[in-house]
């Protein structure tokens, strides 16, 4: 299965080398569908789902995917082991390739239910849940965490977090490296204000150099976030993922050893057209689709009549495929991209 594939990777060794972030109304079922055309082995993540949800709620609705996703990680939120413990059974029952545990998520509504970033002042309750986790299901239990919150030492709290989920059995830990402050600033802010520290997520994996460490915030292209790969295990990318989608087009090439062409942005839409069609005839929105597609064209001549088209065209009663082939036509590509699309 490619979800084991890699450079540093022996067989059958967790190693995915790039991973897309979870984000909230973002990296929904057709969010991640149209990623996996630009990269065949990067990990996707879906959004945060609550065990909760995952126990009694409309489990197709909230944690069905599409074959054409693997390999594919469903991150949850939650602190009671019992719970996070069937809901990684449910998980696993639904064909996914990972769990995955959020300590870093900061809102208020997941500190009031006692999960997300909160948890990074509990490394001994992560690591229960993490090894009721593990007695139930065989797919890697992994987690995803910050360096710290609020006024907790960032060399202590990391270090507290990382022994306690590993000696659990964690299969790996993707460190978001900066710091949540749950008292003072809203998740937006959280996202950007505290300091990014990547010293210090490698300086976790220097002193356990036998265990995954992934880096997860604030990379914005490989040529920025490869050299961390020289130490550390792998790259989470999150807003420049969605934002600028194209940039997963060279991830199998560039992280994976591929001998394919990066995959371009016209040979992307045009293989994703399968996939539109076939989320169409089940009564599935254009626009519900479409909007994960705005960015693809970043920077490029036509980008702003793509993103024009689409937001203004996919919203119209019985918008179809045309709407994306007319956006596709007022796109400029450069003469070697077309010809890779052909």
């Amino acid at each position: 299965m490619s979800y084991f594939l890699g450079a540093k990777a022996a067989k059958g060794v967790f190693a995915p080398r790039f991973a897309t972030a979870p984000m909230m109304e973002w990296t929904d079922r057709h969010c991640r569908a149209f990623h996996r055309q630009l990269t065949a082995h990067g990990l996707l993540y879906t959004e945060m789902v609550t065990t909760g949800a995952v126990i009694h709620g409309d489990r197709e609705h909230l944690i069905g995917f599409s074959e054409c996703e693997h390999p594919i990680a469903c991150q949850l939120g939650g602190s009671d082991p019992a719970e996070m413990a069937e809901a990684a059974r449910i998980v696993e029952g639904f064909g996914y390739d990972e769990v995955n545990i959020n300590v870093g998520c900061p809102s208020d509504r997941v500190q009031s239910g006692r999960f997300g970033a909160c948890l990074m002042e509990e490394p001994a309750l992560v690591a229960a849940c993490v090894e009721a986790m593990k007695s139930a299901v065989e797919i890697p239990v992994t987690v995803k965490c910050r360096i710290g919150v609020d006024d907790q030492d960032p060399e202590l709290a990391l270090d507290a977090m990382a022994d306690a989920v590993f000696a659990a059995g964690s299969d790996a830990l993707w460190v978001h490296a900066r710091k949540a402050w749950l008292k003072g600033l809203s998740p937006k802010e959280n996202r950007d204000i505290p300091p990014l520290d990547y010293d210090r997520v490698l300086r976790l994996k220097q002193r356990l150099p036998e265990k995954f460490i992934g880096l997860n915030g604030g990379l914005q292209d490989l040529d920025q976030a490869e050299p961390f790969l020289d130490t550390l295990d792998g790259l989470m990318f999150g807003r420049a993922a969605y934002h600028t989608p194209e940039i997963l087009g060279s991830v199998d090439r560039r992280l994976y050893g591929g001998t394919e062409t990066d995959v371009s942005p016209w040979a992307a839409v045009k293989g994703h057209m399968t996939y539109l069609e076939e989320q169409l005839e089940k009564g599935v929105k254009l626009a519900h689709m479409t909007r994960h597609m705005l960015g693809l064209f970043h920077s490029r001549p036509g980008a702003r009549a793509w993103r024009r088209i689409l937001t203004v065209e996919a919203i119209k009663p019985g918008a179809g495929l045309e709407v994306v082939e007319q956006a596709l036509a007022a796109v400029s590509p450069a003469g070697a991209d077309l010809a890779a699309a052909e």
